[in-house]
Parts: C-alpha cells; structure tokens; sequence
C-alpha cells in the first residue's frame, strides 16, 4: 500500500465518513455516509487522490483524459491532471454535465474534443453506477472510447456489476474494508 493510499484512508476515515441515519442514491438505508466531496475539495487530500489514481489507471494504456458526471467526478478528474502533469503525464480533464446545455453549443460534455480518443470514467464514491453510467452515455455519443471506469472509494454495492455488466472495466482505489466500515 504507498504511503499516499494510507494518508488518504486516514484522512477520509476522520474527515469523510459520517455516522447516523442516511438515505443514499439507490434509495436504500444507511448507518453511515462518505462524503469524499468534503475531502476532495481539501488541500491535504486532492494531492493524494491525484496520486492514488494515477496509480489505479496507470497501465491502462493510450488514455488521454478523465472526468465523469458533475459533480462529485470533476475534483478528482482535476487533482489527477494536476498530480499527473507532475509526474510528466499528459492527462486532460472533461466534465460531463446531467443534461445538454439549453443555450450556447448546447453541449453536455466540456472539455477537450474526445472523439477517437480514449478515456476513463472516474468518480469519488460509487453506490449504484448510475452516474458513472450516465457519463458513459453521453461520451459515446461526441464518440469518446471508455477504457474503464475508476472510483477512489467503492461502496460494495451494485455498482462494479452493474458497470461490468455493461462492458466496461471497473476499478476502485479504497474500499469499504480499508474503512473499517461493513458493507450495508
């Protein structure tokens, strides 16, 4: 385990999980929330998931960009452009919007142009897949070619079957056990 991985695990242990009575995405009952938004827009942790991530997509090969659904992807899209450019690598950022814009281009995914071009999906906590499904949608419409879907902390829950199920290959940097949280 690198030394960023377990300052990441520390820092969301005692700064992004949540104990209490929560309702997540799937509709369905929790004894605890992650919220990796509150680390993920913090000083001390968006350095580390840049690396933690490159590190999970780091033999995926001819992958040029990463971004997903706003916006819990657009943090961790951004520290692993800003961790990689440090490290020489020349990864672009890409924003998924819910909808197509009303006005404007009407685009619903911002940034480079992406046909042809091989990208990973990337999220911060994944319970469903939905989003990271939604993102993958609007992509293979502008013709982008999804490499993978990679998460910084999976929730055990339906999203790695549901995102395999439909093609694509899904990967998690932290998972609940690293939390010393229990499946629910």
């Amino acid at each position: 385990m690198s030394n960023a991985r377990e300052e990441l695990i520390e820092l969301i242990k005692s700064g992004a999980v949540f104990h209490g009575d929560f309702t997540l995405t799937s509709g369905k009952k929790a004894t605890y929330y992650i919220d990796l938004r509150k680390l993920s827009l913090d000083h001390r942790a968006a350095p580390l998931i840049g690396q933690v991530m490159l590190d999970l997509i780091a033999d995926i090969d001819g992958v040029v960009a990463v971004g997903g659904l706003t916006m819990g992807a657009d943090p961790i899209a951004s520290a692993i452009l800003h961790q990689g450019a440090s490290r020489g690598k020349t990864y672009d950022a890409f924003v998924v919007r819910k909808e197509p814009k009303d006005h404007g281009r009407g685009k619903q995914v911002e940034g480079p142009e992406l046909a042809g071009k091989r990208v990973i999906v990337v999220e911060d906590t994944s319970t469903t897949g939905g989003s990271p499904l939604k993102a993958i949608e609007a992509l293979e419409k502008v013709g982008a070619i999804v490499a993978g879907v990679a998460v910084v902390v999976d929730r055990q829950a339906p999203a790695k079957a549901r995102i395999e199920e439909a093609g694509y290959e899904y990967r998690y940097a932290i998972g609940l056990s690293d939390l010393g949280l229990d499946p629910q």
